[in-house]
């Protein structure tokens, strides 16, 4: 019986890539990695963001908290530091506002027609299109560049682009988000028992795999007669009874 991990996050949240290589660095350090499924669901960081975009991150920033586009690229540079301790190199402060609501259907159709490992094949290459290279996560050839490189029909990403399937999906995984109390992301779930809020320590994640797995593979305990220690009686085998 596998375990399953129900992941809430957005394309362009830091601390979601961020927290996508923690949980990787504890699933690489756990026994049953192997039997671990891994899927994402839609937020929504920014739901006004425009389809075109008109400003960059860190002007947007820089707009909503004051202190203009430096004050922005101040804010975005501390994640940044962080993001580099896990091995990515950020260019947040060059990547433009925009709606992620075509990316997040595009992980839809991924999961709902190649599976779970498509989908975080998909969610990689988009979360590394934003947040190394600075593209537009609205942009139509960004996107299906995305779907392409992670084993997605290009035909079928073309169509889903070109009209308004899988919409209600996202919004439904907005709805669940915040039926679970969820107010922000990254969100894991495991194994529908334990939720870990945020980009925590890989350590914290590993705490939480073995809990979560303990729990769903419980270990039989034997149980002896009163005074027996060896909490074993007499059996019968192969090689014949004990006395």
């Amino acid at each position: 019986m596998s375990m399953r991990i129900d992941v809430w996050s957005d394309v362009v949240c830091p601390w979601c890539f961020i927290g996508k290589r923690r949980l990787e660095r504890a699933l690489a350090g756990f026994a049953h990695a192997d039997e671990v499924e891994v899927v994402y669901h839609s937020f929504l960081l920014d739901p006004d963001a425009p389809q075109e975009p008109v400003e960059s991150v860190a002007e947007s920033l820089g707009r909503k908290y004051g202190g203009g586009p430096d004050a922005g690229r101040a804010m975005v540079a501390q994640v940044g530091s962080v993001a580099a301790e896990e091995g990515l190199d950020f260019r947040l402060a060059e990547a433009q506002r925009a709606s992620t609501v075509d990316a997040h259907r595009l992980l839809h159709l991924a999961l709902a027609e190649h599976g779970p490992a498509v989908q975080r094949a998909l969610k990689e290459e988009l979360l590394s299109a934003y947040f190394l290279r600075a593209e537009n996560p609205a942009a139509a050839d960004v996107l299906l560049a995305a779907a392409q490189r992670a084993g997605v029909d290009e035909d079928r990403a073309r169509e889903v682009l070109a009209g308004t399937e899988f919409r209600e999906q996202v919004f439904d995984d907005v709805d669940r988000a915040a039926d679970l109390g969820a107010s922000g992301v990254p969100f894991f779930v495991l194994d529908q028992r334990y939720a870990v809020s945020g980009a925590q320590p890989a350590e914290t994640f590993a705490r939480a795999l073995e809990q979560a797995w303990a729990d769903g593979h419980p270990v039989l305990q034997p149980v002896g007669a009163p005074g027996d220690d060896s909490a074993s009686g007499a059996v019968c085998g192969p090689e014949g009874c004990t006395p």
